[in-house]
């Protein structure tokens, strides 16, 4: 009987046998394909890097060429440069030494010069000395002597001449320099306004001053002539009206109907006639007055109430009365300076505007009118002068007619006596200015000093230093023709010529 289980186990013991070698025979197999596998990496390593070399290799190699290249270039264009500036400085050299032979040539000739020159100078100075029986130093210090007493002789007559013209215009220079340039007074300038403002104890006054259907303040501005303003101001009225006077009459009538209460048509004529007789005497008053501060004496009782009007009159802002006894201090100031005629300088510049407080009711200019009014009261012909040339109306027969003009262009020109309206003040100026550039070689006109002043730039090569002179007297002759302005205007001719270079 076969004995299986030996039979199974020898056969269970060749399979493990069987199992374990092809094991160790795979393991083999598997170690010998990873070692070829490193090797052909080992080798494709070497295969890329190798390649990788030899690129880097070539990359440096084209590199070098390229920077050899540009080096050889600028190596090249440096050294066209060098040889290029060898030849200007070759060139150059060969100029100066060129250049140093002829000054040495010329250096020569004139030392030549010089050795024939001072050769025949002894001759001639030798030939002299024999000639004048003089030395070269006697020679010499007679000749200064004779040019000395020549400069003596021309300072001595120079002298003479200016000595004489100082004479002559001493006098006239000093009058001139006197009348422009003396300003001792300086008063306030009172400005008037065209309306009067009265103030009222309470607003249910200015339903009594209008009255039933208006009836009161119709007959009030027929009574004054002046236009009544009510409106929405408390506790004030405003009196408006060109005329000074009547409107100083209104507001002082209105002042005493408000004060009494009794407002009616009635009553406003009565209070309008007092007041305008208390204002026909304040006017007289305030004549008086002036003639007793400038120290005039016997004058004519209506120019006195002349004189005593012009309280109420005002000139670009400025008032008249205060004006005219102003030019008068300063007229009489410069007179006694120049002993000339005080009474007739002061007289003259009082009365000087006195014509303005005609012109509302007489047809004329206010020259024309204080002309006739000083005329027909009896006043002495330098005083009427004086009013009719301060505008250069007419010739100046007298030293105190331009006493007078200078006085009044003090008084108005001084800074804050006189004021305009902007617009006026900005059309003068472009006037002004219009007018100087209108001649013939004008650069730049430039009016400064609030138009006291214009400076004119003329061009140099048009205008010279005489036709400059005359540009501005015919400047300041157009400006008095054809423009209105308060004082005096300065005008003013530059001329510059400039020379311009450089160093280098």
């Amino acid at each position: 009987m076969v004995d299986w289980l030996a039979v199974g186990a020898a056969l269970l013991g060749g399979g493990a046998a069987a199992g374990v070698l092809s094991f160790m025979v795979g393991r083999r197999v598997e170690r010998r394909a990873a070692v070829a596998a490193a090797r052909a990496a080992a080798a494709e390593t070497e295969r890329l890097m190798e390649e990788a070399r030899q690129r880097v290799v070539l990359a440096a190699k084209e590199e070098l060429m390229q920077a050899r290249e540009t080096f050889e270039e600028e190596s090249a264009r440096r050294r066209r440069d060098i040889e290029r500036r060898e030849e200007l400085a070759e060139q150059r050299l060969g100029g100066l030494e060129e250049r140093a032979r002829g000054l040495e040539l010329r250096g020569r000739a004139l030392e030549e010069r010089d050795r024939t020159l001072g050769t025949k100078e002894l001759e001639a100075r030798t030939r002299l000395e024999q000639i004048a029986g003089l030395t070269a130093q006697e020679a010499k210090q007679e000749l200064l002597r004779r040019l000395e007493d020549e400069a003596r002789n021309e300072a001595a007559a120079l002298a003479r001449d200016l000595k004489e013209q100082a004479r002559r215009n001493a006098d006239k220079e000093a009058k001139k320099i006197l009348a422009l340039a003396i300003q001792r007074l300086a008063p306030e300038s009172t400005a008037e306004t065209t309306v009067s403002a009265v103030a009222l104890p309470s607003d249910e006054m200015k339903g009594r001053i209008i009255g039933r259907e208006g009836r009161n303040i119709r007959a009030f501005e027929a009574a004054t002539g002046v236009d009544v303003i009510i409106d929405d101001t408390p506790d004030t009225v405003v009196v408006s009206c060109f005329e000074p006077v009547r409107r100083e009459i209104a507001r002082l009538a209105l002042e005493r109907l408000i004060t009494d209460g009794r407002i009616h048509p009635g009553r406003i004529e009565e209070v309008v006639d007092k007041a305008r007789v208390e204002v026909e005497a304040s006017v007289l008053e305030a004549g008086e007055q002036a003639i007793y501060e400038t120290g005039i004496k016997g004058m004519s009782p209506e120019l006195v109430k002349l004189v005593g009007r012009m309280r109420y009159r005002t000139s670009y802002g400025q008032n008249i009365l205060e004006h005219s006894k102003e030019v008068a201090w300063l007229a009489g100031i410069i007179a006694a300076e120049l002993k000339l005629d005080v009474q007739l300088a002061k007289r003259g510049a009082l009365l000087h505007d006195i014509g303005k407080v005609l012109t509302h009711e007489h047809d004329g200019t206010h020259v024309q009118l204080g002309v006739e009014v000083a005329t027909k009261y009896g006043e002495h012909p330098i005083v009427v002068n004086c009013i009719a040339a301060h505008h250069d109306d007419v010739a100046h027969e007298s030293p105190i007619s331009v006493i007078v003009q200078a006085a009044d262009a003090v008084s108005g020109s001084r800074p804050g006596a006189r004021r305009e309206a902007f617009e006026t003040y900005v059309k003068r100026l472009t006037q002004l200015e219009q007018i100087a550039a209108e001649f013939a070689g004008v650069e730049k006109v430039f009016a400064i000093q609030a138009g006291r002043e214009v400076r004119v730039v003329v061009t140099p090569n048009v205008i010279d230093d005489v036709k400059a002179s005359e540009l501005s007297e015919q400047i300041a002759r157009k400006v008095e023709r054809e423009l209105q302005y308060p004082g005096q205007i300065k005008v003013v001719v530059i001329r510059e010529t400039r020379a311009v270079d450089f160093a280098r």
